[in-house]
């Protein structure tokens, strides 16, 4: 009888290497500057003394931030394909991933500091001798602010990719 030939087995795992043209890529550089920002960011709330709905944001920040940090490390050393049903659409992983939780949760976490920094503006008049929170809180709405402009840019960047047909996030 012919013989069948044995299924393929798993792809060959070579060494690791860094994929250095999607560091070079407009979304490389966006996953980097998200990444600085979104931790100055969270360095900034958690320094500091917080409460209420500042620990939303704050939950917000770090969680976006490692999700972040997960794609940008996967997507560095271009081993996306080892994740289980996202991994075969990267491009639309990155673009949910951008758009969702990066523009939506900093948005509101943006807000909600900014807000804290309204409240604290009285604090910040010469004179006043108690501890003042109002930098740190406009601090964290700024680089907020900057974060989720970056991830709006890297979301209509995968947009644009996907739109013309392009499957890779390079």
């Amino acid at each position: 009888p012919p013989s069948v030939p044995p299924p393929p087995g798993p792809p060959a795992r070579g060494s690791l290497s860094l994929h250095r043209a999607y560091l070079r890529s407009p979304l490389g550089l966006l996953r980097l500057g998200q990444l600085a920002l979104g931790a100055a960011f969270w360095v900034t709330v958690a320094a500091h003394k917080y409460e209420g709905a500042a620990h939303f944001a704050l939950f917000a920040a770090v969680l976006v931030w490692l999700l972040t940090l997960a794609l940008f490390g996967l997507s560095l050393l271009g081993r996306w394909e080892l994740v289980p049903w996202l991994g075969s659409r990267w491009l639309l992983t990155n673009l949910v991933h951008d758009l969702a939780l990066g523009v939506g949760l900093y948005a509101a976490a943006t807000g909600i500091m900014g807000h804290k920094a309204r409240q604290r503006s009285y604090c910040n008049l010469p004179g006043y001798s108690q501890h003042c929170l109002y930098g740190a809180y406009l601090s964290a709405s700024i680089c907020g602010g900057i974060t989720a402009c970056l991830y709006l840019f890297s979301g209509l960047y995968c947009l644009s990719r996907r739109c013309r047909d392009q499957r890779d996030i390079i």
